[in-house]
């Protein structure tokens, strides 16, 4: 066994000498893997859970086998008493105090739940354990002066000196004490070792009875299990991102919305039914698929093989509806998030995706679009929407203003004036009759979304807007427009504006403090920001800064 630092070599001292123990010492055992354990009652770590036992005994007065020897614990007791001290941190006094003959103050079922799931104690078998490994009772505490006598305890049938000193905090065991010790903690290592080794070999053939699992679910014909459709290897066993933006998209009511949306809906349809050439016996990857409604819109326009990516749980919804259509064998759908997973193809032809959030940017979808543009794309190869833009305008509508802005002058009867700041920069989104237009429409962004960048999503950008009539300005508004054009022979196209059909993302809205009065042919000249909020990427910051003025909206 290899010497431990603190402690003497064995050869080196005779059977009469005292051999010293260094309580911050560690064990070194070259052939045993480290399994770090920390203390019940201090901060002390030891490299094993019975290292800190013996730790314990020597520091504490508290001897967890002769615990588990008195209350009778089986492994289920035991893991709720290491429970019970890390919650509660009794003093080994207290515990000693309770009485096997009553019920354990550690009994409740809620000490199963363990503090710390990577406590090394609970991985501790205490039933391996037996009567002949039990230490001494502790020992009394010498006094800390030098050169007097020791109190003795019997110990194996042997009177022992034992000494703790607090200026060096030593305990002294005889040679013979020291290799029996030395003896426990060796075969303890050993069963640690061995049940380290089960514990392996019961994890493979968990993983192998999963793997056997999953090929036999898979196999399985469409009437007997309806929700294995065709998944990618090793992307069931997800589990729940904890981003609310996944989360949120789980719900099936937002894809209700969605596929209710024509306008959204019927664009992607006839942009690929339209141009089914474009489409013909090619590699598709659907960035965000939800219920996979455009990847079977691109299946049966012909395409080779869709591969659909979706990290929300609707994706399980998305392979039961392809398995309806009889799709499955044309769709390979892949949950997680697009930067993190592996295409099984090295790369596509075509991208389609529906990532336009509020003032078009809002959610950043558009970014994990061109990731996968820029990873996954062939050269030549097209991303559907290929091109979009964002105009403002300004409207005239004082029932809106009013109901947001003036509401809070008379709340009930009291003052709220100090929700008005608070209220008018949270961009909000509604449907805008063209009817409230009040002056003419400016575009601040195009995108060519085969070509942009990354670093091109946020912006700033001057506007010049026209007053068409005598009016109040009671707010700006966004919206954008969306274009299916290249390489299609029957060009596609849809606008969010006022005037077009509505559709789920209406427009954006930007009240004013107080609404401006304007004439005819006057001008608003200023510029627009658009930013990511570093407190939460997906959230947008838009800035307007005109007449002097300069209006911060946060759209969240």
């Amino acid at each position: 066994m290899a010497s431990k630092e603190g402690w003497l070599e064995e050869e080196d001292v005779d059977d009469d000498d005292d051999v010293c123990l260094g309580d911050d010492d560690a064990w070194e055992e070259e052939d045993v893997p480290a399994q770090p354990a920390r203390c019940l009652f201090c901060r002390e770590e030891k490299p094993s859970a019975e290292e800190i036992f013996s730790h314990c005994v020597l520091h504490h007065s508290f001897d967890i086998h002769q615990m588990s020897h008195d209350w009778s614990l089986d492994c289920f007791g035991y893991i709720k008493m290491i429970n019970y001290i890390r919650a509660k941190n009794p003093t080994p006094a207290s515990l000693k105090r309770t009485s096997p003959t009553t019920e354990p103050p550690w009994a409740a079922d809620m000490y199963m739940q363990p503090v710390d799931p990577e406590d090394t104690l609970l991985q501790f078998d205490i039933e391996d354990l037996d009567e002949s490994s039990f230490p001494a009772p502790p020992v009394a505490m010498a006094t800390k002066t030098t050169g007097v006598s020791h109190p003795t305890h019997t110990m194996n049938g042997g009177d022992v000196p034992l000494v703790a000193m607090e200026t060096s905090d030593l305990v002294s065991l005889t040679t013979n004490q020291y290799e029996a010790l030395l003896q426990r903690l060796k075969s303890a290592e050993e069963r640690s070792k061995q049940s380290e080794e089960n514990l392996q070999r019961a994890l493979e053939d968990m993983d192998s009875i999963r793997e056997k699992t999953r090929e036999l679910v898979l196999s399985q014909p469409s009437e007997e299990c309806p929700s294995a459709s065709r998944i990618s290897d090793g992307q069931t066993d997800i589990e729940d991102d904890d981003d609310p933006y996944f989360s949120s998209y789980g719900h099936f009511s937002i894809h209700e919305e969605m596929l209710k949306d024509r306008v959204r809906t019927e664009s992607y349809r006839d942009c690929m039914y339209k141009n089914k050439d474009v489409f013909r016996d090619k590699i598709v990857l659907d960035v965000g698929c939800g219920t996979g409604i455009l990847s079977m819109f691109a299946a049966q326009a012909g395409a080779q093989h869709v591969y659909a990516v979706d990290m929300a749980e609707i994706i399980y919804q998305a392979m039961d509806i392809a398995r309806e259509n009889n799709l499955e064998d044309k769709i390979t759908f892949i949950r997680g998030k697009l930067e993190d997973i592996t295409l099984p193809v090295g790369k596509v032809d075509i991208i389609i995706s529906e990532w336009m959030g509020y003032f078009l940017l809002f959610e950043s979808m558009l970014d994990s679009v061109l990731y996968a543009r820029n990873k996954y794309l062939k050269p030549g190869g097209v991303v559907y929407p290929d091109r979009c833009n964002i105009s403002v305008a300004a409207i005239s509508d004082l029932d809106l203003h009013n109901k947001h802005v003036t509401y809070w002058d008379d709340v009930y009867g009291f003052k709220m004036n100090c929700m008005k700041t608070c209220v008018v920069r949270e961009a909000s989104v509604d449907v805008i009759n063209k009817d409230k237009l009040a002056t003419t429409a400016c575009i601040v962004k195009e995108l060519d979304v085969c070509t942009c960048s990354v670093g091109d999503l946020q912006f700033t950008a001057p506007f010049n807007i026209s007053v068409t009539k005598e009016t109040s300005i009671s707010a700006f508004i966004g919206y954008f427009d969306i274009f299916f054009h290249q390489n299609c022979t029957e060009k596609v196209e849809f606008s969010t504006g006022p005037g077009a059909t509505p559709t789920h993302w209406k427009q954006s809205v930007f009240l004013l403090d107080t609404p401006m009065q304007c004439h005819t042919g006057d001008e608003i000249k200023g510029t627009l920001s658009c930013r990511k909020n570093r407190r939460d990427p997906r959230s947008l910051i838009i800035t307007f800064s005109f007449n002097g003025k300069t209006l911060t909206y946060y759209m969240e």
